[in-house]
């Protein structure tokens, strides 16, 4: 196997552990979150309209980590900064 051929498949390995392992952290922060925020709406229905907009805020920012994997997956992937470095090393 050349090392050209390693990197590739060590590249896609890892983009996919990226995607699978960030993405589980946010979703179960998430459903966390939202289920706290539906029992402080049921105990406190006045509140509403503060729970949620705070709630939609919370969420964006635990749905960034996903994102920041994501970014790094697709680097991985499509712009790895390894490929230059062999392929200037096969001579081509």
């Amino acid at each position: 196997m050349s090392d050209l051929a390693l990197v590739a498949m060590i590249s896609i390995i890892s983009a996919g552990l990226c995607m699978t392992i960030g993405s589980i952290a946010p979703a179960l922060g998430e459903g966390r979150a939202l289920s706290q925020a539906l029992a402080a709406i049921a105990q406190q229905p006045d509140e509403t309209n503060a729970i949620t907009r705070t709630v939609f805020v919370g969420m964006a920012m635990v749905e960034s980590t996903a994102i920041y994997c994501l970014v790094v997956a697709m680097i991985l992937i499509f712009a790895n900064p390894f490929w230059n470095y062999f392929i200037a090393q096969a001579g081509g």
